[in-house]
């Protein structure tokens, strides 16, 4: 009888544990809410938090029900292993691996040692993946998580969409070899090569367009710079002077057409475009018969960053303007002898 008893108080005690370990677990597993204000950098994760490929520096929360002693929180080595859990001699390879697999493992090591161990794994920090950086002519520069695939179309997205500045093309700059490859991506996996700089350019309107090379996907650790548009100037005779971004090569033209046209006494035939020669203080001249681009008879001019487009003025009595010098001549005696008599001149009036 007194047997049975010490049996029974034994089995009450095995329960009482079980369930407050099970409580305990319920509770670290609920997520926590936030205290403070939302991070800086947005994560792309919410959809790729199932299919997460753990990966040197990561950490994992591992419980094993019943067995206090065998639960810890390990991270993965610069290896890809758990290579410090206790009672194991073996490492646990983890790298590209999900928690789920790793859990499987971890369950059949301790096997050996316990009857149908029952394990649980937990991913509790990610940081095998450097955050993506996304600056240049957006909305919003931003440093982008990266705990899933993503493609550029969405990291685009995540910074606010791309400012009037945008030159028309996007560089993206690989900083770290791809960590977990599929089939045919092999190559990608090779560690960077510091003789050559892995670069890649997409152009906006491609992307825009729906291309599916256009739209690649983003590694962690990658630069993407949207860049900015250089400034052409344009003076003289036209609308709205002032400054103009260039992108997707602007002519002279174009470059017209964007400040409204020109005026009635600009000069066509002989529109100046002044040009910086790189590391010299001098200015190539160029001298555009802008009328014959308009006529189809000559090819439309390309205009370079920094570029000063200056639209002068036809002659007094040029073709183009005659008539407008002799309507201000005659208005302008018309008005003087108004200002020299003090009043309007007589009207007759003829019946």
């Amino acid at each position: 009888m007194e047997r049975m008893k010490t049996k029974k108080s034994f089995l009450l005690v095995i329960a009482f544990v079980c369930a407050l370990a099970g409580s305990v677990y319920a509770q670290e597993s609920q997520p926590q809410q936030p205290s403070g204000p939302p991070p800086e950098t947005p994560g792309m994760d919410i959809q790729g938090l199932k299919t997460y490929l753990l990966g040197p520096g990561d950490v994992v929360d591992i419980r094993v029900f019943g067995q206090p002693d065998l639960s810890s929180s390990a991270q993965v080595d610069s290896d890809g292993n758990l290579s410090s859990l206790p009672f194991l001699e073996t490492p646990i390879r983890a790298k590209c691996r999900t928690d789920k697999d790793v859990q499987k493992d971890i369950a059949l090591a301790y096997s050996k040692f316990i009857n149908n161990p029952q394990v649980s794994v937990r991913v509790s920090e990610r940081n095998s993946r450097q955050p993506a950086t996304v600056f240049g002519a957006v909305r919003q520069p931003t440093r982008v998580e990266m705990k899933r695939k993503v493609r550029l179309n969405e990291l685009m997205a995540v910074s606010g969409g791309f400012t009037e500045r945008a030159a028309g093309t996007i560089q993206i700059l690989h900083t770290e070899p791809l960590m977990c490859p599929e089939a045919g991506e092999e190559a990608e996996a090779a560690p960077i090569d510091g003789t050559r700089i892995p670069l890649s350019v997409v152009k906006i309107a491609d992307l825009r367009t729906g291309k599916r090379e256009a739209n690649p996907v983003i590694r962690p650790g990658d630069y993407v710079l949207v860049t900015e548009a250089e400034p052409v100037y344009i003076t003289g005779a036209v609308m709205s002077p002032g400054g103009l971004y260039l992108r997707d090569n602007l002519t002279l033209s174009r470059a017209l057409a964007m400040v409204g046209g020109v005026r009635k006494e600009a000069k066509l035939s002989d529109v100046m475009v002044y040009r910086v020669i790189p590391g010299s203080t001098e200015q190539k001249q160029f001298h555009i018969d802008v009328a014959s681009i308009k006529k189809n008879q000559k090819p439309d001019f390309v205009l370079e960053p920094y570029d000063t487009i200056e639209v002068s003025e036809s002659g007094m009595f040029s073709g183009q303007r005659i008539g407008t010098t002799l309507l201000s001549a005659f208005t302008g005696g018309i008005t003087n002898a108004v200002s020299s008599t003090g009043s309007y001149l007589p009207m007759r009036v003829i019946y």
